[in-house]
């Protein structure tokens, strides 16, 4: 993923190294899925277990079209960081090991206030201007293959990291 993103930033002519990269969704992807699921299979299901299952994956789609819609974000990015700045692409059709073309924002970290939060099944990574209170908020899978929890540790520390896991699991 580091080298996609690397030859993303060189084709744009942005000459800078990027040093760490995750995969991320708009902050919320994972609840729509949840909540549409969840609606669609209920009212599925009042046509049995084949409309049962139909509802699910059709609410769950639709959660995930009402949260990209709503975000103004891609359902999948890559977001890259070097010591300077942070990138965020849209994932390329082929995934996260291709090169992404499309640069979403580029954000200078000096100018950035960064805060995590734990959830069950997702890091929040929470990217906020400090002169306009703009935020990108994104959202990292617990999975190691995604990479997110690496990235989150570059660019906010590994302390900031463990205080949202503890802060997660007492229920905050």
């Amino acid at each position: 993923m580091i080298n996609a993103v690397q030859a993303a930033l060189d084709n744009h002519g942005i000459d800078d190294t990027v040093r760490e990269v995750g995969q991320f969704e708009p902050r919320g992807m994972v609840g729509s899925i949840f909540a549409g699921g969840m609606i669609g299979s209920e009212v599925g299901g009042a046509f049995g277990e084949v409309g049962d299952a139909i509802g699910l994956a059709a609410g769950t789609l639709g959660g995930m079209a009402a949260k990209k819609e709503s975000s103004g974000l891609p359902m999948h990015m890559l977001v890259g960081a070097s010591d300077s700045t942070i990138y965020g692409f849209a994932m390329a059709r082929g995934g996260r090991r291709h090169e992404p073309h499309d640069l979403l924002f580029h954000v200078p970290r000096d100018q950035l206030d960064v805060k995590v939060h734990g959830r069950v099944n997702v890091r929040v990574l929470e990217l906020i201007d400090r002169q306009t209170g703009s935020r990108i908020e994104l959202e990292g899978s617990r999975i190691p293959i995604t990479h997110s929890h690496d990235l989150i540790k570059f660019i906010a520390g590994h302390a900031a990291v463990e205080a949202a896991d503890a802060a997660s699991e007492e229920g905050d």
